[in-house]
């Protein structure tokens, strides 16, 4: 039979998440719940496309549009995540799905097409100049043994944390992430996710998510969400109070994260994230013995179209985080969510 292409449609996200998670190249961004997510969360558009051959899914594309005033419109696999791009059993079925987004870009009228490649560019596609940086190391489910591996200096702060009498609560307490996590990116004049973002992150994985969250006492210091996808965590949203700081929170929480996923869930490689370069969230992963790597965003343009860049180290942008943090921490609340859309 010939190759066909159909969108995703509801009652097969089992069989797309199915040939997903038997794909060696594939990441916890490629499964489909965060067609919905992504849609129901910010109001974008999703165009979520399989390939089908003798009745088998033999290809999957995430693909979503992210069009706002603010900050352009562009075709993205995957918005508000680090990876993504098409998964394909044959190159016949890869093909086909990149025509496919290559249509959709001119049907759209998007300014650019992208695909968030993890390990290498993607195909003859122009890549964005190096910004973007993961953090990925092996992780052995020893305490001890993954103690050891973490860099001198950085294991002092984690003992710091510990002789401060800090404890980590494992959870799905999104209300006390989201209240932890707002006052940390006001502090960096950063807009805030809503919080409807986060629960239903966790209502869509019930069984590939939790939040840990740091305590002083009675006092939330730190947290974080993480994803469980085979044997990786990866801690994605997460920042600490102003109190974190003083009595090392955020890297107790990272430490925690890393010994419960090894110890209780298998882990066995801890995903850091992506940072950009020249920030302190990427100087601070290089303090844990990371090695930085660069991502691959390949893109293509319509014509005429201009790349868009949204960079905070940007000098046009100081002025806006400098105001932005002067802001009241409820009105930050309010105006964060409508803004933060259009930055995934």
């Amino acid at each position: 039979m010939s190759l066909r292409l159909r969108p995703l449609e509801t009652g097969q996200e089992a069989a797309w998440d199915a040939f997903v998670r038997e794909r060696p190249d594939s990441t916890f961004f490629h499964l489909s719940a965060w067609r919905h997510v992504i849609a129901d969360s910010f109001g974008h558009s999703t165009h979520y496309t399989l390939a089908e051959q003798d009745g088998a899914i033999v290809g999957v594309l995430p693909l979503a549009r992210m069009r706002t005033r603010l900050f352009g419109d562009a075709l993205i696999s995957t918005p508000f995540c680090v990876y993504g791009g098409p998964l394909a059993a044959t190159p016949e079925a890869e093909t086909a799905l990149e025509n496919h987004a290559m249509d959709l870009l001119r049907q759209t009228g998007a300014a650019h097409l992208e695909f968030r490649q993890l390990h290498a560019p993607y195909r003859d596609w122009d890549v964005r100049p190096p910004l973007h940086y993961t953090f990925r190391k092996s992780i052995t489910g020893d305490a001890e043994k993954d103690m050891k591996a973490i860099p001198r200096k950085q294991r002092a702060m984690v003992r710091k944390g510990i002789q401060n009498g800090l404890q980590s609560v494992s959870n799905s307490d999104t209300g006390m992430l989201h209240r932890v996590y707002a006052e940390s990116v006001h502090n960096l004049g950063t807009p805030v996710f809503p919080r409807k973002y986060f629960d239903r992150l966790a209502a869509a994985f019930p069984q590939e998510h939790d939040v840990v969250t740091v305590m002083q006492g009675d006092t939330p210091v730190a947290s974080v969400l993480n994803f469980y996808y085979k044997e990786e965590v990866l801690p994605y949203y997460g920042g600490g109070t102003s109190l974190a700081r003083k009595v090392a929170g955020n890297d107790f929480m990272y430490w925690e994260v890393m010994r419960r996923a090894g110890a209780e869930r298998g882990s066995r490689l801890y995903d850091f994230g992506r940072s950009k370069s020249g920030t302190g969230a990427f100087d601070f992963k290089k303090n844990w013995g990371f090695e930085a790597a660069p991502l691959h965003y390949s893109y293509r343009l319509r014509p005429g179209a201009t790349l868009s860049e949204h960079n905070p180290s940007n000098p046009k942008y100081k002025m806006m985080i400098a105001a932005w943090k002067r802001l009241p921490l409820p009105v930050a609340n309010i105006l964060g969510p409508p803004i933060v859309r259009g930055l995934g």
